[in-house]
Parts: C-alpha cells; sequence; structure tokens
C-alpha cells in the first residue's frame, strides 16, 4: 500500500525486507563467496546458444541497483546478430590495436603482460551474445543523472554475478575511446558506453590466466 506523502513531498512505501534467520546468516554469507569466487574473466566462448530469458533476467537484476537521486542512469544493448558482432569486433579491433601501439605506456603494457592480452578480440565474435552497457546522460528525453559511473557500476557488478548464477560466463572489455559503439549500436549521443561484456558458455577446455586475488586482510580494515 502506498503511503500519503510526508511533509516532506515524497512518497514512501512500506519495506519488505529479506528476513535470514541470524544462525544462518554467515553460511549464506560463505556459500556466495564459494559461487562468486569461481568466476573468471573468460576469452574462449563455446557456440552453445544461452537460454531463453537468462538476458532479461540479468539486465532485470542489474536494473535493481541503487542510483544517484533514482534516475537509472543505464541501458543495456544486447548483440546477438552475427553482422552487427562483426562490425563490432572490427572497429574495436582497430581502437585496440592503436592502443597496444602507440597508447599505451611501457607501465601499462608490463602490467597487462601476465594476462596475456593484445589487440586481437575473437572473443567479441565468437560469444553468442554481447552486452554493451551505455550510461545515460542529459539529453532531450532524459533527466540529468547523478553519481553516473558509481551507478552504472553497481548496476553491472549485479548482471556479472547474475549470469555467473546462471552458469555463463563474461568478460569486462573497456576499448577506448568508446564513441565507436554508439554507431555500432545505433544510440543518441547522450549514451556514452562504459562496458562491453561478451557472453556465453565457456569453450570446451578453455584456459584462463594463473591469477590470485589478494586475502582479506589485504582489502579489509577494521576501524
Amino acid at each position: 500500500m502506498v503511503d500519503s506523502a510526508p511533509p516532506t513531498g515524497h512518497r514512501t512505501v512500506e519495506l519488505r525486507p529479506m528476513t535470514v534467520p541470524t544462525h544462518e546468516a554467515e553460511d549464506r554469507a560463505r556459500s556466495f563467496h564459494a559461487l562468486m569466487d569461481r568466476r573468471r574473466t573468460v576469452r574462449d566462448y563455446s557456440t552453445r546458444p544461452i537460454p531463453d530469458g537468462v538476458l532479461e533476467w540479468a539486465v532485470r537484476t542489474a536494473a535493481t541497483a541503487p542510483s544517484g537521486a533514482h534516475v537509472q542512469p543505464w541501458r543495456f544493448v544486447v548483440i546477438t546478430d552475427p553482422a552487427r558482432k562483426r562490425r563490432l569486433r572490427e572497429a574495436a579491433e582497430a581502437e585496440e590495436r592503436e592502443f597496444y601501439t602507440h597508447r599505451a605506456s611501457a607501465e601499462w603494457l608490463a602490467a597487462l603482460a601476465p594476462i596475456g592480452t593484445d589487440w586481437r578480440k575473437p572473443f567479441l565474435e565468437d560469444a553468442p551474445a554481447v552486452i554493451v552497457v551505455f550510461e545515460v546522460h542529459k539529453g532531450p528525453d532524459s533527466p540529468r543523472p547523478y553519481y553516473t559511473k558509481e551507478s552504472v557500476g553497481i548496476a553491472v557488478g549485479l548482471l556479472l554475478a547474475t549470469l555467473h548464477q546462471a552458469g555463463l560466463a563474461t568478460l569486462t572489455h573497456t576499448p577506448s575511446p568508446m564513441r565507436f559503439l554508439n554507431e555500432v549500436c545505433d544510440r543518441p549521443a547522450e549514451e556514452r558506453a562504459a562496458y562491453v561484456i561478451p557472453v556465453g558458455y565457456p569453450a570446451e577446455h578453455a584456459r584462463v590466466p594463473d591469477l590470485h586475488r589478494k586475502e582479506l586482510d589485504d582489502v579489509l580494515v577494521r576501524l
């Protein structure tokens, strides 16, 4: 039931919190960590199709993210058309070739070396779907957003977690600059691409870099 507007002018509804028994809270947190700890960035994809409805539910979940002033400044463009994916790959590789050969500093290239990446991005064509996430800025039909990057970043985190929960692999690709994505995705100027996310099942015998996450004591500060 919607309450009448309080003196401040904004409307409220009754909170419906998720109730978790106290003795289950840590176990649930541990179980979710165990699930997410298996998530890895994947660059080799199978042609196995994505089950119907999964991408839509993942985007619905991403769109539950909090956002500055609740403007919800995001747009998720799902590309499955092979010709469109080829255009995307060709345009992204042109930018990436320039990055790896001219724009990137020696320090940056050294940081990327353990991951083994280069300008070639076959996953943009191989993955059955690619989700291009846009930040929506002020335009003729969109209000001014607040904390846009933070809001979209939280939404993308939820998107990745949901897709992993569904057994799918992802990769967060951020070519720079990204303005070519407006043309590839037929999006207006007030939308600015932030992430390119291939989605699908890993290829058989896919391999990933031998990387290790920081220990809890390296990332957690208690005051």
